[in-house]
């Protein structure tokens, strides 16, 4: 078996029309399609990330439960997406009414990152690869 790439990353949001105003209208990822699944009262909607195939599929469902939301805990830590101007990318974001971590510098890759939240706590992560 040969894995190529990552095609999707799910989300579940607790609220639908806020974490859609986030990733769409704050983050800028380009909407694929939106379902409403009635036998579920659910949504999914698919999100292109820049120019590539790889995409989030957003969800909705009734009542989610909370996610642990300690850093180290097992499961999925973060949600990392690579960017060609940390400075530039921190200030829009900033701009836009986002909570940004100072940017530190990885000491093994030299790759400047940080740390921003979206609507429900999920921690998203910037990275700019070391010139």
């Amino acid at each position: 078996m040969e894995l190529e790439q990552i095609h999707h990353v799910a989300i579940i949001s607790s609220n639908y029309e806020r974490s859609k105003h986030f990733y769409v209208d704050l983050l800028g990822l380009t909407v694929i399609h939106e379902t409403y699944r009635a036998e579920r009262d659910s949504y999914k909607l698919d999100l292109r990330i820049g120019k590539t195939e790889q995409q989030i599929e957003l969800f909705s469902f009734p009542n989610p439960p909370l996610r642990v939301n300690q850093p180290e805990a097992r499961g999925l830590r973060h949600l990392a997406f690579v960017v060609p101007n940390m400075e530039q990318s921190v200030k829009e974001l900033e701009s836009k009414g986002i909570a940004v971590e100072p940017v530190r510098i990885d000491p093994i890759t030299g790759d400047q990152y940080t740390f921003f939240a979206d609507p429900d706590g999920l921690p998203l992560e910037l990275v700019e690869h070391a010139k």
